[in-house]
């Protein structure tokens, strides 16, 4: 009888835990252009606050005219000015301030999230 209870515990234990490590790195989405427009979201939703850790990030560049730069604590990413497609990156996100811009037009073209 007790070891069907420590059987039970452990496979309650797993089935708690396998969301959680099936759920992989959070993914973002970062877009800049067709337009004067740049943007970075997780599930829809503008990324203003992520807890610190790693991420991977899809970047759609729309546009030729425009880039994404990505800069922040030990990042510095980005598409190019010319380019256009997709890329992927794998980051760690620190704590601290990150930032994201189209170099040619950053005066209007940017973004900004913390990570605690």
């Amino acid at each position: 009888m007790r070891l069907k209870a420590v059987l039970l515990a452990a496979l309650c234990a797993a089935l708690v835990a396998a969301p959680a490590a099936l759920a992989g790195t959070p993914v973002l989405t970062g877009t800049v252009g067709p337009g004067f427009t740049i943007t970075l979201k997780q599930n829809g939703k503008a990324v203003k606050s992520l807890k610190a850790g790693k991420y991977t990030i899809k970047v759609s560049d729309l546009s030729n005219i425009h880039d994404f730069h990505l800069t922040g604590p030990g990042v510095n990413k980005s598409t190019t000015v010319g380019g256009k497609g997709t890329q992927t990156w794998t980051v760690t996100l620190k704590k601290g301030t990150y930032k994201y811009v189209c170099d040619p037009h950053k005066s209007f073209m940017k973004g900004s999230f913390t990570v605690s």
